[in-house]
């Protein structure tokens, strides 16, 4: 789906008036319509009524239906309450209740507003209605003019205004379509809608787009993107046909932080080609993670500095770019599932690689689009079974808790003690993740030493063929666990540093990656306590780098 903009010019004062008066009815007939569908009325009841209420035809009534439909689906989408929608723009209604505000400057706003809520016309395209009905383009004169359907037979012509200004415009491909369906009768379905801005009325055509075949595939291996907001950049993994990661790169997009709405745009496109470009130059196809919704914080939450970051940019909207242009240029583009990709990515490939968990993450999304799945390495299925290393992360959670709660008590600021209270309230979550895991293994082992378990190859199910016996149900949750205990057992507050894992990963010494992370009251290293209630032994003794502590600086003539 592509969309085209063009300039609509008058015959006469009249005329406009009277498309500003439809308009203005459509949109009135749009918003009573979004309102009724909220409340669960049935489209094909509203449909006569909105009719004779707002004096339009049907097909303009059910267009208003079908675009009231479609806002509270993007907005269910965002994740947002559509009984909280503003129509006009939240931000100019804000600025409107202000009453310090008066003169020249409200009036701008009141007829930008009015603009944004009473400007609105929309038509589908119907391929047996010479591609639409109500707004359709003629040639008259050889102009192409819009024929605007006012009703009861009554039809308005607007000249079209709209220079083509490159080589490879689409208007151009548009036009000649539009030549071609007049001489062979064949038409094609177009949608336009109208839009008025500063006093001018603008038609936005939407045609369906003719995409070349697929040539670049996966066969060839696949890149791997990742979007992150810290750093605020794209993780880009270049993974081979086998599922082997061969190279990476990653692209800044600090630049989309301080540009304004429309250069973002441009910025975002000039990207996604250079994203394809490399695609093509590499002969691999694309694989993006198919994410619904992002959750963009909560005023209070303590983190303005990432909320104003979110809030600013869309990553869907980036993404949708790339995708159009991978159709455009003949390449294959997967949808992952994105359920644990960072945490798959940071756990199991950053310290075997040593790579950014960001690249780490891009590099599973490669492999799920290749259709390979992650296992747990073996030494990691044996921490989740081992009761010392559940127990001291459980232990070290309750401690930050409890220091947290100290730190929440003598603070006075407001804005830093909500970002305590979010800390809190994760840290509680995440203890409360790892307690139901280890009390689902407890109550497992004891069904297995109990005899009471049957063997894992009989499945046994109840009738509504769901296994009830086996692995506990908090199992398929196991990398969130993990992600958990290691982040407090081994990393601490080394976030992108995963470099430490490597050594839980061949040999499970998770003790020696814990013991460093113990700060050094003195000459030597002290043992963890926990280990101590544990029942764990632990040298009393620090390990030098050289054989001798006083061989530490060695100064050679």
């Amino acid at each position: 789906m592509i969309t085209l903009q063009c300039q609509l010019e008058f015959q006469n004062t009249q005329d406009k008036e009277a498309v500003l008066d439809l308009m203005r009815r459509f949109s009135s007939a749009m918003r009573y319509a979004y309102q009724r569908l909220l409340e669960g009325e049935k489209r094909k009841d509203l449909k006569k009524y909105l009719s004779k209420l707002f004096d339009i035809n049907t097909r303009y009534s059910d267009d208003a239906i079908f675009l009231a439909q479609s806002t509270i689906t993007s907005c269910k989408e965002r994740g947002q309450n559509p009984k909280k929608l503003v129509f006009g723009l939240r931000k100019l209604f804000e600025q409107l209740k202000r009453n310090h505000l008066t003169g020249k400057r409200r009036k701008e706003l009141k007829i930008k507003w009015r603009e944004n809520r009473q400007g609105n016309l929309y038509s589908r395209g119907d391929k047996t209605k010479q591609g639409n009905l109500n707004l359709r383009f003629q040639w008259i004169n050889d102009e192409l003019y819009l024929r605007i359907n006012t009703g009861d037979r009554q039809y308005i012509y607007a000249k079209v205004i709209r220079d083509v200004k490159r080589e490879k415009d689409k208007w151009i491909e548009f036009m000649f379509m539009l030549e071609n369906a007049y001489q062979t009768n064949q038409w094609f379905p177009y949608s336009v809608r109208l839009k008025t801005k500063n006093g001018k009325v603008y038609a936005f055509i939407s045609i369906d787009e003719k995409l070349p075949p697929i040539t670049i595939k996966r066969d060839n291996g696949i890149i791997g993107i990742d979007v992150n907001a810290y750093p605020f950049h794209l993780a880009l993994a270049f993974t081979s046909k086998d599922g082997n990661l061969e190279k990476y790169q990653s692209i800044s997009l600090n630049e989309l932080l301080e540009a304004n709405s429309e250069k973002r745009q441009y910025l975002e496109w000039q990207i996604a080609h250079k994203i394809i470009k490399t695609a093509k130059e590499e002969n691999k196809a694309i694989a993006i993670e198919n994410l619904k919704k992002l959750p963009k914080g909560k005023r209070g939450d303590g983190l303005a500095k990432l909320r104003g970051r979110l809030q600013k940019w869309s990553y869907k909207r980036l993404l949708e770019k790339i995708e159009i242009l991978a159709r455009r240029n003949g390449i294959e583009l997967i949808k992952v599932n994105p359920a644990y990709t960072s945490a798959i990515g940071k756990l199991k490939y950053a310290p075997q690689y040593n790579i950014d968990k960001d690249i780490a993450g891009a590099y599973v999304t490669a492999r799920r689009g290749l259709g390979y799945k992650e296992r747990l390495p073996k030494n990691y299925k044996e921490l989740l079974n081992d009761s010392d290393f559940l127990s001291y992360t459980i232990a070290k959670i309750e401690d930050n808790i409890t220091k947290l709660k100290q730190k929440l008590k003598e603070e006075k600021n407001e804005y830093k003690r909500n970002r305590l209270k979010s800390k809190l309230s994760k840290l509680r979550k995440n203890l409360k993740t790892l307690q139901k895991y280890v009390s689902l293994l407890t109550s497992h082992v004891s069904r297995l030493e109990s005899g009471k378990s049957k063997t894992a190859t009989q499945k046994p199910v109840n009738q509504w063929k769901e296994q009830v016996r086996g692995l506990p149900a908090g199992r398929h949750k196991s990398w969130q666990v993990l992600s958990i205990a290691l982040a407090f057992c081994c990393l601490e507050k080394s976030y992108r540093d995963f470099s430490p894992l490597k050594r839980v990963i061949i040999s499970k010494d998770w003790i020696a990656v814990a013991n460093r992370l113990v700060p050094v009251p003195g000459i030597g290293t002290m043992t963890l306590p926990k280990y101590r209630l544990l029942g764990l032994e632990v040298s009393e003794v620090a390990e030098y780098k050289y054989p001798n502590p006083n061989c530490s600086f060695v100064q050679f003539g």
